[in-house]
């Protein structure tokens, strides 16, 4: 098996659970916040959607799906065209809401194809390459990668609790 089967099936796993995270939620329940600094699970989907888009484009040099296919319009949020989420107040945090949980599974399948369409392209020497140099140590392709996975589990594992949450009360 090479480290990219690997990853496609990583991320092919986070597509399930943002699927079934999402699903049979109405609005109330996507937007609903457990207290008032806690994440939703609209932001949570968008913001590990986001993350997945913003570094994988980046890194990849293609066009974030959030822009090129008219995400950010279909939302329509009062945040910058550009935002990831990173480092949100609370107060913006209440700004991502959604009317449906369509928008929210709609916008991660495309971003979810447009990375494997990517990780299927790649060849084990790709995963050496360095992305970012700010970091110390500079940070590799292959790094990027399990890092974008490692956020993407933590915020689904959150959203997942917070609809466990939600379905309890």
């Amino acid at each position: 098996m090479h480290a990219k089967d690997i990853l496609i099936d990583a991320y092919n796993r986070i597509q399930e659970e943002v699927h079934a995270t999402v699903e049979g939620l109405d609005p109330d329940g996507l937007n609903a916040r457990p207290e008032s600094d806690a994440n939703s699970i609209a932001w949570l989907v968008w913001h590990l959607t986001r993350i997945q888009d913003d570094h994988v484009a980046d890194a990849s040099g293609l066009d974030q799906v959030w822009l090129s296919q008219g995400w950010e319009k279909r939302f329509g949020l009062d945040l910058p065209a550009r935002d990831t989420g990173y480092g949100h107040t609370a107060a913006q945090v209440a700004k991502v809401r959604v009317p449906s949980g369509d928008l929210l599974t709609g916008y991660y399948d495309a971003v979810h194809e447009q990375t494997l369409g990517y990780l299927r392209g790649l060849t084990a020497k790709d995963y050496e390459r360095i992305v970012d140099e700010g970091w110390d140590p500079p940070v590799s392709l292959g790094v990027r990668l399990v890092s974008v996975l490692s956020d993407d589990l933590e915020h689904i594992g959150q959203a997942a609790y917070v609809r466990g949450l939600l379905q309890s009360a």
